[in-house]
């Protein structure tokens, strides 16, 4: 949620917390404070020869313009050949990006080979042409809690070339996202932000910052990534820029002729257009027509809802041709409670599926401003323990992995978590489940993912004050007999087990495994 100022952002958040989430959530909250030991670095280094990472499923639409960058680590130049590839796509073989239009509907089963002078690597890849887009959650960044009202056109491009050079894209990560204030707003502190809301053709305008809208996504799109573009159904976006009320077609057109492959549809001031009807007709409403149109459209364009959880969404937004929805408020608000809002949005699981995925906000680590203050940003202050937690949650949960730090201020730590290989796998599985939660004594809790390979992924996590013993019995989850153990995290075999297997979780951390079948 974006807004013009610290009261209305209190009194939004709080009205949408006490309408739609339980006490328990927003009052049982743990307190951050800096970590105070050194920021331990659990994944090795990737490795000089190729590995090709990224999904093992990717969906499209016929006919539309098709772009797709291999992503794949190891020492550069790496020489790339596709084995079965339709006709009208062409692959770089020095960049490993994919251009061209999507074949007719159908899947298309092609092997990825990479190498270099160090060795070579090879992958199955499928792509799916049909109906649907988003097979495997969106990974990307979202310019939103790093940057806020004062996000430009040169921020972007720097993001897109951080994606680049940090190794990000290699990992799997592809959407550089605008969030809200690109547009022109009637009253700004910053008067470059200020203008005509319109063109004389009802044409959106957008603000001095951002001169060239076509400049930018081809900047983006010539590096093999993708763009994602922010509005609202409303008259005014949150923070008090142009929305899309009663234009809805023409933007979305904008939108697709400047070549913006995501689009977030934020609820904003079209609450005030909806007014006292709470009816579900009324939640569904904006997003029904936004989602028709966006799929009429000669792009694909993923669709991710962003109304907080309002109306129980997870129950109806694929059928408004959506990808991905939010299930709660602003995750920047609540920091300190990522394991409740996890816990909450995991009570979702049956609505998670290839293109429909469950959206507990983006993952806030590295440099991020305060959210009340929409404030310059700053190194959080959450421990190391809990960075690795977060994450891990997400990955388990088949979230959309969004970063919205500052990507210019990315660090080893930091990356260490967000482009760990074998976790990301997880969070991309195919099969597309978000994983189930057991309880434990204490504050302790396990949540389990069937993997498409017949295996498992574990998260052992802890939230007490000091490290505990967790542990994960084969029976609670339909094992038996002796099982082999990879710590993914530090991407070690640990061994076989039989019957359980335990672990010392630090503080308000993870051990995430990877039980074989």
């Amino acid at each position: 949620m974006k807004i013009v100022s610290i009261k209305s952002m209190i009194a939004i958040m709080a009205l949408i917390y006490l309408s739609f989430v339980p006490v328990s959530t927003y009052c049982a909250g743990i307190e951050i404070s800096p970590s105070e030991a050194t920021n331990e670095i659990y994944t090795p280094a990737p490795k000089p020869q190729p590995r090709i990472n990224g999904p093992l499923v990717y969906g499209c639409r016929p006919g539309n313009p098709f772009l797709y960058r291999i992503p794949c680590q190891g020492v550069r130049p790496i020489q790339f050949t596709v084995k079965g590839l339709p006709s009208e796509l062409k692959l770089d073989p020095s960049t490993g990006i994919i251009t061209g239009k999507v074949p007719q509907k159908g899947e298309y089963e092609v092997l990825i080979m990479a190498q270099n002078s160090k060795g070579k690597d090879k992958r199955k890849f499928k792509i799916v042409a049909g109906d649907k887009l988003a097979l495997t959650p969106p990974m990307g960044w979202n310019h939103w809690y790093a940057h806020y009202d004062r996000i430009t056109d040169k921020m972007m491009r720097e993001a897109a070339d951080v994606m680049i050079s940090s190794g990000m894209a290699d990992v799997g990560y592809s959407y550089v996202n605008i969030d809200d204030c690109w547009m022109n707003s009637p009253k700004h502190n910053d008067p470059m932000r200020v203008g005509p809301l319109r063109d004389d053709k009802g044409n959106i305008q957008t603000n001095s910052y951002f001169p060239d809208m076509n400049g930018l996504t081809n900047y983006i799109h010539n590096k093999g990534l993708k763009a994602g573009i922010y509005t609202s159904p409303g008259t005014l976006t949150c923070g008090g820029f142009t929305g899309a009320y009663q234009h809805e077609k023409q933007d979305a057109l904008q939108f697709a002729s400047w070549g913006f492959d995501f689009l977030k549809y934020d609820w904003c001031s079209y609450g005030k257009i909806a007014g006292k009807d709470k009816s579900l007709e009324a939640y569904q409403k904006p997003y029904i027509l936004m989602g028709n149109i966006l799929k009429s459209l000669d792009r694909d364009v993923v669709y991710n809802l962003c109304q907080y959880g309002m109306g129980d969404v997870w129950k109806w937004g694929a059928e408004v041709e959506a990808q991905c929805w939010r299930t709660s408020g602003d995750l920047g608000f609540e920091l300190d409670r990522i394991f409740d809002v996890a816990l909450r949005n995991s009570e979702f699981r049956q609505y998670s599926k290839p293109g429909a995925w469950n959206d507990p906000d983006y993952i806030q680590i590295g440099w991020i401003g305060n959210a009340n203050k929409m404030g310059i940003p700053e190194l959080t202050p959450m421990p190391a323990a809990m960075q690795y937690a977060y994450m891990s949650l997400w990955c388990l949960m088949a979230s959309p992995l969004i970063y919205s730090g500052d990507m210019s201020k990315l660090d080893e730590f930091t990356l260490n978590i967000l482009c760990n290989p074998e976790v990301i796998e997880v969070n991309q599985d195919p099969n597309g489940e978000c994983g189930l939660v057991i309880k434990q004594p204490n504050d302790q809790f396990i949540m389990v993912k069937n993997l498409s390979d017949g295996s498992k992924a574990v998260g052992l996590f802890n939230r007490g004050k000091n490290t505990a013993e967790v542990a994960v019995n084969w029976a609670e989850i339909q094992l038996s007999g002796k099982h082999s153990v990879r710590d993914l995290w530090h991407q070690k075999d640990l061994g076989a087990y039989k019957e359980k297997f335990t672990a010392q979780v630090p503080s308000q951390g993870v051990v995430m495994i990877k039980i074989g079948k």
